[in-house]
């Protein structure tokens, strides 16, 4: 699992295949000031749709596989993307039931060392 944030340069049309097998690919320009890439996702099955949602120009936030196959002797590489925000907008995609694993406390502050201590903490740090 790899992220990639950036700004959407371009967004290609839906592709059927004969098989019945669709694609769409995207390209994000990545965020980096001094070399930035433009970097070629692809999205594919009922992923296809959730391009419908975002724009040219758009700053966006990527979460993708790397898939690599061979065919007639040649190798491939494409980056499948799975997730695809809006930047800034962690919750977009995360159902209200999911936990948060930036914050598992919720509003809640962390529990320091001593809020963890067991009342009958004798001071032996051996757990049996």
């Amino acid at each position: 699992m790899f992220e990639l944030s950036g700004k959407i340069k371009l967004i290609n049309d839906t592709q059927t295949f004969n098989s019945g097998f669709t694609k769409r690919e995207f390209v994000v320009t990545t965020s980096d000031v001094k070399y930035p890439q433009d970097i070629k996702f692809e999205v594919v099955k009922d992923k296809c749709s959730i391009l419908d949602n975002f724009q040219v120009g758009q700053e966006v936030q990527v979460n993708f596989d790397i898939r690599g196959n061979e065919y007639n002797g040649n190798h491939y590489v494409n980056l499948s993307c799975w997730k695809l925000q809006a930047a800034g907008n962690s919750q977009q995609a995360q159902p209200n039931n999911a936990p948060n694993f930036d914050n598992p406390f919720g509003n809640e502050e962390e529990p320091s060392a001593a809020d963890l201590r067991s009342n009958f903490d004798d001071g032996d740090d051996i757990p049996f």
